[in-house]
C-alpha cells in the first residue's frame, strides 16, 4: 500500500502540473519576462498549491498521530539558514529561469517529450542528475 499510495500521488502530483501547463517552459518563462510576454498563471498555481498544503498540514496534523502507510511523517528538522541552503537555491533558481524547467515539471515533461521528440526535458533531467551527483559528492568530503 505504501508504494501504491507514492504512485497515486505522483501521478496525481504530475496531471496537475501537465493541466496547468507547468511542464512547457515556454509558459514558465514567460512568468518571469515582466517587460514582454508576461504570463502571471505561475503564480495561480503555486497559490493553489499552496492552499492545499496549508489545509492539509492543518487537518493532517490535527486528526492524526502518523500517516496511513508509515510509521512517522518525515518532515525537515533544519531550521538554519546556511550556505548549502542558499546555494542550492541559487543554483535552482538559476536553472528554473534559464531552462524553464524544475524538478517537479520535468519528470512529466519526459513523457511529453517523448511523444513529440523533444529532448530538451531529458537534457534537464540529466543536467539536474548530474548536479545532485555533484552536490552528494561536495557534502561526503564536507567542502560544502
Amino acid at each position: 500500500m505504501r508504494l501504491m499510495s507514492a504512485l497515486v500521488s505522483g501521478l496525481l502530483f504530475g496531471t496537475g502540473i501537465a493541466v496547468s501547463g507547468m511542464i512547457n517552459p515556454a509558459k514558465v518563462l514567460n512568468f518571469f519576462d515582466l517587460a514582454g510576454t508576461w504570463d502571471p498563471s505561475l503564480i495561480f498555481v503555486m497559490g493553489g498549491g499552496l492552499l492545499v498544503a496549508l489545509v492539509g498540514y492543518r487537518v493532517i496534523f490535527a486528526t492524526t498521530k502518523q500517516p496511513l502507510f508509515d510509521g512517522s511523517f518525515h518532515l525537515p528538522s533544519a531550521k538554519s539558514i546556511d550556505l548549502p541552503l542558499l546555494g542550492g537555491a541559487a543554483v535552482f533558481g538559476i536553472g528554473w529561469g534559464l531552462s524553464g524547467f524544475c524538478p517537479g515539471g520535468s519528470i512529466p515533461a519526459l513523457g511529453l517529450g517523448l511523444l513529440l521528440g523533444d529532448g530538451r526535458a531529458f537534457i534537464f533531467v540529466a543536467a539536474m542528475l548530474a548536479g545532485l551527483a555533484a552536490a552528494k559528492w561536495f557534502r561526503q568530503r564536507s567542502v560544502v
